[in-house]
């Protein structure tokens, strides 16, 4: 079981790290999430914590913003402090950060230089959708020193993005991946949702002929997945539309892997591809590998050395805190070893490498053992100590996990 840490009270007292999260502070890879949660509007699937709104009291507004999150960069450079960890990945992220200007953004990335050391080979990725980006902006990114940008394409048929309530044209999403290459970005991903109400054969593969026809070097694709208290959930629920199908989704992901694998991407994680391994999102990567990582922002979630930490959801609330001068953290867990072990198998089966059989209980090892039998995990890689997913076993990948940790 998980055990709680009340770090705030009434009223609120500094949130401090104990001694055991900072054992391996200094060897441990460690990256910054920055969330940034405006948004022009809610898209219908989206459960995310955005808000639409600028008018959500003083400081939790877009041009207050970046003056919010640059105030809990610097929290975290007091916490971490005084050997404080070197950055190897920034991430911003939503929501819709390229709704904030393009000075906002570089003014939080140099505040992370300031009061951070910073690997020189960093990797800074913001998200944007197709919309919320121009050449200048994109070239102000560019200039601050992002790296890398994930754009938040979906589909190309009109009417799919219509049912994800999404704003763009269709062909938008490749112009502004042409507009980011041109103003310098090396490295670009193009997100795809998967299955939405609607969708046809046709429309998934002309998705992909898109894609493809784009400068990017990473893609994203990922089932659509109805969550409750949605408008998608809701219209659901109504018989407006129908639940996606998993027979239709399980055929999808094959035509994506067969369709990228061809154009020369290789799947590095069960919903990621890359052109290689400097195309990987590294930031993401730290995820995987349970590392260390400080989330900015309202509802953001951090993790350093077991310990997992998460802010108060709302923006005036989280600029109420920092303005008083107290840490935004609503909450903490301290991860027991059961956890921490249990979290690897969940992150490191997903992964193209898989994980060491080691990892795995007694019983953990046998059931690996009947999963190769089922064609589920490969022979092979058995042979030699791992557990690693076939192409059948990605499909299943979930309920693979699940009989490895049960």
């Amino acid at each position: 079981m998980n055990t709680a840490l009340p770090l705030m009270e009434s009223p609120a007292r500094s949130f401090a790290l104990p001694e055991s999260a900072r054992e391996g502070l200094a060897a441990t890879p460690f990256g910054l999430y920055v969330h940034v949660p405006f948004c022009a509007t809610r898209c219908g699937y989206c459960d995310f914590n955005t808000y639409t709104s600028d008018e959500l009291g003083p400081g939790a507004n877009r041009t207050e913003y970046a003056g919010t999150a640059i105030a809990e960069v610097r929290r975290a450079a007091e916490a971490l402090g005084p050997d404080l960890p070197t950055v190897s990945t920034v991430f911003v992220g939503g929501g819709t950060p390229t709704l904030l200007p393009a000075d906002d953004l570089a003014a939080v990335l140099a505040a992370v230089r300031s009061l951070f050391p910073v690997d020189d080979d960093v990797e800074v990725t913001t998200e944007a959708n197709p919309e919320s980006v121009s050449p200048a902006s994109l070239a102000r990114l560019r200039e601050a020193g992002f790296t890398r940008i994930s754009l938040g394409m979906q589909s190309a048929a009109e009417h799919v993005l219509a049912v994800l309530d999404r704003r763009h044209t269709p062909g938008r999403a490749v112009e502004a991946a042409l507009e980011a290459r041109a103003a310098g970005f090396e490295h670009l991903n193009l997100d795809l949702i998967y299955g939405a109400p609607g969708e046809t054969d046709a429309d998934w593969a002309a998705s992909l002929d898109a894609v493809l026809a784009s400068p990017v070097d990473h893609v994203s694709a990922y089932a659509l997945i109805v969550e409750d208290g949605t408008r998608l959930a809701r219209r659901i629920s109504r018989g407006e539309l129908p639940m996606p199908d998993d027979d239709v989704l399980a055929d999808r992901y094959e035509v994506a892997d067969t369709t990228l694998r061809k154009a020369g991407f290789d799947w590095y994680e069960v919903s990621n591809w890359a052109t290689g391994d400097a195309a990987r999102c590294r930031h993401n990567e730290l995820y995987w590998a349970n590392a260390n990582w400080w989330g900015v922002g309202p509802g953001a979630h951090s993790h350093v050395g077991g310990l997992r930490w998460w802010n108060v959801k709302h923006p005036a609330a989280y600029a109420d805190r920092l303005t008083a001068g107290v840490s935004p953290a609503q909450d903490a867990e301290l991860l027991t070893d059961a956890d921490r072990a249990m979290e690897t198998i969940m992150l490191g089966l997903r992964l193209r490498e898989g994980l060491p059989l080691s990892a795995l209980s007694a019983t953990g090892r046998l059931r690996a053992d009947d999963a190769v039998g089922n064609g589920l995990l490969d022979a092979t890689a058995r042979e030699d100590g791992r557990a690693v997913l076939t192409d059948r076993g990605r499909l299943l990948a979930d309920a693979v996990i699940r009989d490895l940790t049960d």
